[in-house]
């Protein structure tokens, strides 16, 4: 019965003990998009769109682009990037010591530990410049 008793607590401990290692950031982050003037399609290349200004859920984890589009304005195109920052640093230590390294372990693998940069995203939006035409006058 011992056997059986200490045979249950080490399961216990190995499926429940992962469970803490996201628990303070998570594994996915709200990612803000204003521009100025809102009203812009916004499309991520991870197939997400909103029009601005809008929140979306997006993993820690991996790098996308941003292309922003309004009728009358020069289309932006953006790159953020996923890395570790300050608090995910921080949020990994703290899962070190409370969680050991499984869930150091489970917080590197599943991205816990990273933002995206930038977020928010603000774009100024450029009005689109026509070319005056010269009327080319053969008279002279």
């Amino acid at each position: 019965m011992r056997v059986f008793l200490i045979g249950m607590g080490i399961a216990l401990l190995v499926a429940l003990g992962p469970g803490c290692a996201t628990i303070t950031r998570g594994t996915n982050e709200a990612f803000v998009i204003e521009t100025d003037p809102p009203g812009a399609e916004a499309r991520l290349s991870n197939g997400l769109r909103c029009t601005t200004p809008c929140s979306l859920t997006v993993k820690r984890r991996g790098d996308f682009v941003v292309m922003i589009e309004k009728e009358g304005y020069e289309t932006v195109v953006s790159n953020v990037t996923s890395s570790v920052d300050s608090g995910g640093a921080a949020g990994m230590a703290g899962n070190v010591i409370l969680g050991g390294i499984i869930g150091a372990g489970v917080d590197a693998g599943t991205g816990a530990m990273h933002s995206h940069k930038p977020n928010p995203l603000r774009i100024e939006l450029e009005p689109v410049q026509h070319e005056e035409r010269k009327d080319e006058d053969d008279s002279t």
